[in-house]
């Protein structure tokens, strides 16, 4: 009798992950891996697929607004980190229950791990807040990231899916677009007088790719992680911080009513809404050790 064959056991044991936005986030996972995965890469832009490519993931071309460009998801990989955003508009997110129905169709995810955001807790009033809490959003933007969590949940719940939900406040890294915290306090953008200030949280994105990479090894079914560092500060605090190490002029002091009259809309969002994030779930359950345990490290490494 002939008998069958078989793929090398390396072969056989090698973790395939699909990424969903594959963004400065998604590029630091890849980074981590370092080839030990097959990673498939969803973008909707074939501009996009050289780079995905170089850094070691096989590009997929498809796009969450056009559920007909998903159809290869499902059987695609035992595991998949969900980082793409919500629509702009509206309280809902389709795109993460397009991506869910492909997912279903292929039957072959077993591990879930989704970026949503810390802003779904709302304004806490300066209160310390872990996962029990119950979630109050404040804005749509964050109104759409509680319909993905409950999309997710019973997704886990119905196929039997491990659905890990990462809760993310603020990251920063000073080569990440966007995320470097010196550019603000180059344009002396004001922060709130103290009286008026919020707190603020933070994770460094290459730690936040280390609890991706932990999430989808070592995530509870169903479960909510806030990903978060060790910092307890203001935010003005924060940018004074970061004016210090750089040897830069504090932004301005302004009163709450002063900022409402003059800052844009989104920025006052993020003004408006004050948390002291716990991050004893994270350290428990992922088994994270932080890198860079407080803002004041992570960016002192690169002042210095």
């Amino acid at each position: 009798m002939t008998q069958p064959q078989h793929q090398p056991l390396s072969a056989q044991r090698r973790p395939a992950l699909l990424i969903v936005g594959c963004g400065d986030v998604g590029l630091r996972v890849l980074k981590c891996l370092r080839g030990r995965w097959t990673v498939w890469a969803l973008t909707s832009s074939p501009e996009r697929m050289p780079a995905l490519r170089a850094a070691g993931a096989k590009p997929l071309l498809g796009n969450l607004d056009d559920p007909l460009t998903l159809g290869r998801l499902g059987g695609l990989a035992d595991r998949v980190l969900h980082l793409a955003p919500p629509p702009a508009s509206g309280r809902a997110d389709p795109r993460t229950a397009n991506l869910l129905r492909a997912l279903a169709r292929g039957g072959r995810t077993t591990h879930l791990v989704y970026g949503s955001t810390t802003g779904v807790y709302g304004d806490c009033a300066g209160e310390a807040v872990d996962e029990t809490r119950e979630v109050n959003p404040g804005t749509d933007r964050a109104r759409r990231r509680v319909d993905a969590e409950a999309r997710l949940r019973h997704f886990g719940r119905h196929s039997g899916c491990h659905v890990t939900i990462l809760r993310i406040p603020g990251i920063y890294a000073l080569d990440r677009e966007g995320g470097d915290p010196r550019d603000r306090v180059r344009r002396g953008t004001p922060a709130l007088q103290t009286a008026d200030d919020v707190y603020t949280n933070h994770i460094h994105a290459d730690d936040l790719a280390r609890a991706c990479l932990r999430a989808l090894m070592v995530g509870l079914p169903q479960r909510a992680v806030n990903v978060c560092d060790d910092s307890d500060l203001r935010m003005g605090d924060y940018f004074d911080l970061v004016a210090d190490l750089w040897q830069l002029p504090h932004p301005p002091r302004i009163s709450r009513a002063t900022a409402l009259a003059t800052l844009p809309p989104m920025m006052m969002s993020f003004m408006s809404e004050s948390r002291r994030l716990s991050n004893e779930r994270m350290k428990r359950e992922l088994g994270m050790v932080l890198r860079y345990p407080t803002v004041r490290e992570g960016l002192a490494v690169a002042s210095g």
